[in-house]
């Protein structure tokens, strides 16, 4: 229980250091709302055109007799947007982090720098576009499993009560990992971690993770709230990385804590 509560200092430590760095800050948001108008307008002309994409992809239907043909492609059309939709929150993390990588890799190494008894930040020696590519990877690889985990979980929602009890809680759980694995990748790729050697050093410590992601993937749900919180979630991870790491963290000159968030 202590790394649970461990874990949400680190996220509300984040925010307070985002919102006392308002340079940094203004610069962070820029990636979610890039991210933001894009999706918008995906989704945009998907409800504008999804019906005439469903009526293209379903020739064979028509011939069919009023009112199943109309009922049919509507639900197809529902069942598409929604997928969409759900895509949208799968990725946005993802995508908002590739696009913003130069912009969070510079906030998360002042963030290590304000922190470090010594005032230094571990930099990474690889070029912008190897760094891209990487990020864009592993990024890929972690959607991958997500999605796995997404389905199971789907599935297992039709269980009668755990369905609609045990299995959201649990969803929660997983995207709160996942989405920390994705927030945490900026500063623990600076120090050359592998995503297999990140995935294992999340997985020793998962109720700090919990206590970190899974808060943050429920306020994530709120609408346009994820952007507002993106450069306090990366400054908080970086907290995270460190505590991973057993590397030493101090706030500020009265207020020093151990790698263990006492």
């Amino acid at each position: 229980m202590r790394d649970l509560g461990a874990g949400f200092s680190h996220l509300l430590k984040g925010q307070r250091w985002a919102a006392r760095h308002g340079k940094q800050y203004g610069f962070g948001l820029l990636p979610g709302l890039i991210t933001l108008v894009l999706y918008a307008a995906a989704l945009v002309a998907l409800a504008l055109w999804g019906e005439d994409f469903v009526a293209w992809a379903t020739p064979f239907a028509d011939d069919w007799s009023s009112p199943w043909l109309g009922l049919f492609r509507g639900f197809l059309t529902a069942v598409l947007f929604a997928l969409a939709l759900l895509l949208a929150v799968l990725t946005f993390t993802a995508v908002t982090l590739l696009i913003g990588q130069p912009f969070y890799e510079a906030l998360s190494e002042s963030v290590d720098r304000d922190v470090s008894p010594d005032g230094t930040a571990p930099v990474s020696d690889l070029p912008l576009h190897k760094e891209l590519w990487i990020s864009a990877r592993d990024s890929l690889r972690i959607l991958v499993r997500a999605a796995v985990w997404g389905v199971l979980l789907f599935a297992l929602g039709f269980v009668p009560v755990a369905g609609q009890t045990v299995v959201p809680v649990i969803g929660f759980f997983v995207t709160g990992f996942f989405l920390t694995e994705e927030l945490t990748a900026v500063a623990l790729q600076r120090r050359g971690v592998e995503l297999r050697d990140r995935l294992a050093l999340l997985r020793s410590r998962k109720t700090l993770i919990w206590g970190f992601g899974t808060p943050l993937a429920l306020a994530f749900l709120v609408p346009f709230v994820a952007v507002f919180l993106m450069p306090g979630a990366v400054a908080g991870a970086t907290l995270l990385a460190r505590d991973l790491r057993d590397e030493e963290i101090v706030l500020d000159a009265e207020d020093p804590i151990s790698a263990s968030g006492v």
